[in-house]
């Protein structure tokens, strides 16, 4: 049996809106939910490659 710390990474399904990856980051860093998400959609107006980050953190970080 392993337990999870409250700075393990994990998308919780419980806080997730769309893939719960802003929701993890959140709970990683000790921060709102809410917070994530907008610096996640005010990084969009940035050129680089938020989405396809975004993504691959879906893949990579497991589900709660």
């Amino acid at each position: 049996m392993t337990t999870h710390s409250s700075t393990s990474l994990t998308r919780p399904s419980d806080e997730a809106l769309i893939a719960g990856v802003c929701a993890g980051l959140a709970r990683r860093f000790g921060t709102k939910p809410t917070t994530m998400r907008i610096l996640f959609l005010l990084s969009c107006l940035l050129p680089g490659p938020q989405f396809v980050i975004y993504i691959v953190l879906w893949i990579m970080i497991p589900k709660s």
